[in-house]
């Protein structure tokens, strides 16, 4: 059996501290996401480092009033499972659950017309 050298921690060390920082960075992903300052579709084209290996269905239940059933129905909608992780999806997956979130800018409203009465 080998000793570790001097000044360099064991593996399992190093693999505990790095999902440690794993967690606290998906955790502020998360909390970003409720609280609206960064949207879910941005997380999905964008794939920051956090959300590589997250689960679209973690993903989309950290938004504001969405639950496991919603979350099954959207996905249902574009044959994808809820346990495949952002970091797998294909550009057309990301580019598909991105419109159905909504990332596409709403239609121009024409303008209001005033009534001019005689």
């Amino acid at each position: 059996m080998t000793t570790p050298q001097p000044g360099t921690s064991p593996q399992h060390l190093r693999a505990l501290a790095r999902a440690n920082e794993v967690r606290l960075a998906r955790a502020e992903l998360k909390r970003q996401v409720l609280s609206g300052e960064l949207p879910a579709a941005t997380v999905i084209l964008e794939v920051p480092w956090a959300a590589e290996t997250m689960s679209i269905g973690d993903l989309l239940l950290s938004q504001r009033r969405w639950g496991h059933t919603r979350v099954r129905k959207l996905l249902a909608t574009l044959p994808m499972s809820e346990g495949k992780t952002v970091g797998t999806m294909t550009e057309r997956q990301r580019l598909a659950l991105a419109a159905s979130l909504g990332t596409a800018a709403p239609p121009a409203r024409p303008p209001a017309r005033e009534q001019v009465y005689a």
